[in-house]
């Protein structure tokens, strides 16, 4: 399993319900959350499948910045 660290523009609750159907969605991605409490909204995603380029590319669909950390 790899852990990638992210930092986001995820901001709030409403953030998250925007992003949450294109991240459950994505096969691959095992378990994911947004730390809202840190500064830098870091967001950490498990996978066995993705690599760091495409949680990115997901993210962009959802219209967010993901960078990797």
């Amino acid at each position: 399993m790899k852990t990638f660290k992210f930092q986001t523009n995820v901001k709030c609750g409403g953030c998250i319900a925007t992003v949450t159907p294109f991240l459950n969605q994505e096969k691959g991605i095992a378990k994911w959350e947004v730390d809202l409490s840190s500064p830098q909204r870091i967001m950490t995603v498990e996978t066995e499948e993705l690599d760091s380029d495409d949680i990115v590319a997901v993210m962009q669909k959802a219209g967010y910045v993901a960078n990797l950390l």
